[in-house]
């Protein structure tokens, strides 16, 4: 049974030489000058069964993310169709905080935005702050919060829920070795529970360790499709 189905998906971006003129172009004239056309996915198709793990290799630039994120229904396909057995779920730790607000305050939006109801929130929300490490800190604006604090918070509202369907794109090395460690048994635990799974990572390591499929893109285009370790030693040597 299908969990993703991608079919002949192109993903195009309008590029403008000045920010102000590309916005009076969308207004106004979409072929003023400074405009050009960057084809980040070109013709891809890929089929993803029920139970899979897939990891998305490439150089950067190659539509790693921007597939992923197509696929989360986050991107909408300039070309073709994406066909989905259930709601999929991008775990990424670049995810948008509010910076005035406290680190559980982030928390909390961020697990209503998941889709979790309030009495789901209030009952996990102390294990999640546990998870974070950050004490006190907790309580505090994020503007005054570290990178790697920021980071924890980040780690915990991705992981906070698991769907049927699971995209990761590079969530995993996150915080200091100890954390890292943590954060990765979290993963582990929802990969096992989420059935399908859909990664991009630069480690091969951790792609090797969780896959056993791998796609190989190159300039937008899927260049190579097999298992994990036949795909690894093609981007390895080319």
């Amino acid at each position: 049974k299908l969990a993703v189905s991608v079919r002949d998906v192109d993903i195009d971006f309008e590029v403008y030489a000045d920010r102000r003129a590309g916005l009076k172009a969308r207004l106004l004239n979409r072929n003023a000058a400074g405009r050009s056309v960057v084809r980040a996915i070109q013709g891809v198709s890929i089929d993803v069964r029920e139970g899979e793990s897939v990891g998305v290799i490439g150089l950067n630039g190659s539509g790693k993310s921007t597939l992923l994120s197509a696929i989360s229904g986050a991107l909408p396909a300039t070309r073709g169709e994406i066909l989905v057995s259930d709601e999929p779920r991008l775990m990424s730790v670049g995810s948008i905080l509010i910076g005035e607000a406290s680190g559980i305050r982030n928390i909390r939006l961020g697990c209503f935005a998941l889709g979790m109801s309030k009495s789901e929130v209030d009952e996990r929300i102390d294990e999640l702050v546990d998870f974070t490490e950050l004490g006190e800190a907790i309580h505090r604006p994020l503007n005054s919060y570290s990178s790697g604090m920021r980071a924890r918070v980040q780690f915990v509202i991705a992981t906070a829920a698991t769907p049927r369907i699971l995209l990761i794109d590079e969530a995993l090395g996150v915080g200091d070795k100890d954390f890292r460690m943590k954060s990765r048994a979290r993963i582990e635990e929802i990969i096992e529970e989420a059935g399908t799974l859909i990664m991009v990572n630069h480690s091969l390591d951790e792609l090797s360790s969780f896959c056993s499929r791998g796609i190989l893109l190159e300039g937008g285009r899927v260049a190579m499709d097999g298992p994990i370790s036949d795909v690894i030693n093609a981007y390895k040597g080319k």
